[in-house]
């Protein structure tokens, strides 16, 4: 029981007493760090699916056992979702260098800024919650804790492809 609720909780960051959600978050960005490494889609995509289970599951037993709906202290969801909000980025650099991105690709030069410019999208859709990412909190159990932060990052995502039409031309 406290080893769920300790992943739940993002491993401990989610007990830090201020902004929690940012820094599950930050480690989201290790977890999408660790999924580009082998260079291999199977592994970024099937990482991605099955962060996103586990996040339902384990978040549906941290609620439970914390006894509250979607307590703040719960990040695994926000790690879940962070390589949902690079999708587009690495789908674009797929197509157009016909391999799986490194990390130099999204981590290197100046490019670093754009990803904690990701990270900085998907905190504000997080935050302000538009419409359905608000509803979708009603889903039950470790859904509408995952859920939420998916479709945010579904928002960030049309946010990189419409920045990337208009840097890109």
């Amino acid at each position: 029981m406290k080893l769920k609720l300790w992943v739940a909780q993002g491993f401990g960051v989610g007990r830090i007493p201020f902004a929690p959600g940012t820094f599950g978050s930050l480690v989201g960005l290790l977890w999408f760090a660790l999924l580009l490494v082998p260079r291999s889609p199977w592994v970024y995509w099937g990482g991605t699916l099955a962060g996103i289970a586990l996040s339902v599951w384990v978040c549906g037993e941290g609620e439970k056992i914390l006894k509250q709906k979607d307590p703040g202290s719960i990040v695994l969801d926000e790690i879940a979702a962070i390589p949902v909000c690079f999708a587009s980025w690495v789908g674009a650099l797929m197509w157009k260098t016909g391999r799986m991105p490194e990390l130099d690709d999204v981590f290197g030069h100046a490019k670093w800024l754009l990803a904690f410019g990701v990270l900085a999208a998907f905190r504000v859709f997080d935050i302000a919650k538009p419409w359905p990412v608000r509803q979708s909190q009603s889903l039950p159990g470790g859904w509408g804790v995952t859920v939420d932060d998916v479709l945010a990052a579904g928002y960030v995502n049309a946010v990189v492809w419409v920045a990337s039409k208009w840097v890109n031309g």
